[in-house]
């Protein structure tokens, strides 16, 4: 893998994401890039989902939250340095994916998405009756929390290399897995889930520890990004309109490519930036992620990759 141009590439984009703010500290763009990363991450776990397996997940956002509320209310309630909270994170949402995964796993289709729904409404109403995490008013964070790292300003600057780091591994993770044996056998149950049984994958097991993976890298990102606000509380950090962005990131970009969801995710989060600041198209941003949904599955069911593998065959030895 290592030896593919591809990995290098990855390590390209890194290092520009990295790089770019840095120069000048431009505040500005490290903000912009904040956003992206998290759309990546997001977007790239997502895709071992609905891109490889097959399986449309609309509550990708539960390992967001989850993550974030754990890292948040460990550093809040227990003193607990930033890093441990994040591993916390990380390893306890993954483990209750994998829970979730065993149970919600055996359904398929539309079934298994409106189950997802059901769990983003279900911890959400815990989130929101859980005293210990502040119920519906959430928890703030003391800017004191900061005092380790230099102060809130030099803070900021760590978490965003943090979530440079987090974003690249999700690529790597997504490129390693697609490259993988077990890669092939996601693929392989994505298109014939009865058929790669018979063929000896085994579909159960494969799918839940996909989910359980896909859950790691999320939650670490909501974590860092609820430690960035210093505040979280369960309409933010179960917000299912993130998933359902998430989900429309990878049909524009290509869904179950590497560089397509990656791609898609930074001009997605752009094309978002833009519509925000606009005076006129302020209150349609999600109508026009609708309408942008329905053209690519109508004209462009490929995404934004499989027009340029049709147009330039060649690059497909290149970009993932």
């Amino acid at each position: 893998m290592v030896r593919r141009p591809f990995f290098w590439i990855i390590a390209l984009v890194i290092a520009v994401f990295a790089a770019l703010p840095a120069i000048g500290n431009n505040v500005e763009m490290r903000e912009s890039l904040v956003l992206a990363c998290v759309y990546i991450t997001l977007a790239s776990n997502l895709n071992l989902m609905l891109g490889y397996a097959g399986y449309i997940n609309f509550g990708s956002i539960v390992f967001f939250g989850l993550g974030g509320y754990i890292c948040v209310w460990l550093v809040y309630a227990h003193n607990w340095p930033l890093l441990p909270s994040l591993l916390a994170a990380g390893f306890g949402v993954s483990a209750l994916a994998l829970i979730f995964g065993l149970g919600i796993l055996r359904l398929r289709g539309h079934f298994f998405a409106l189950a997802t729904i059901g769990i983003v409404e279900g911890v959400q109403a815990f989130a929101e009756n859980f005293s210990p995490w502040g119920g519906s008013s959430g928890i703030y964070i003391s800017p004191a929390v900061f005092k380790p790292f230099g102060g809130a300003a030099e803070a900021l600057w760590v978490i965003y290399f943090a979530m440079v780091a987090v974003m690249g591994a999700s690529l790597y993770l997504s490129y390693g897995i697609k490259s993988s044996k077990f890669g092939l056998g996601l693929l392989a149950i994505g298109q014939n889930e009865d058929a790669a049984a018979i063929l000896g994958v085994p579909t159960p097991f494969y799918k839940a520890l996909v989910y359980c993976i896909s859950a790691f890298l999320p939650a670490i990102t909501g974590g860092l990004y609820f430690f960035k606000s210093a505040f979280i509380q369960p309409s933010d950090a179960f917000d299912l309109t993130l998933s359902t962005e998430a989900i429309v990131i990878c049909m524009l970009g290509g869904q179950g490519t590497v560089t397509g969801v990656a791609l898609g995710a930074f001009l997605y989060e752009e094309l978002r930036g833009y519509l925000l600041t606009s005076p006129t198209f302020a209150d349609f941003q999600l109508t026009i992620a609708g309408v942008l949904l329905l053209i690519i599955v109508l004209f462009f069911p490929s995404g934004l990759m499989g027009f340029i593998y049709s147009r330039f065959p060649r690059t497909q030895k290149v970009l993932e």
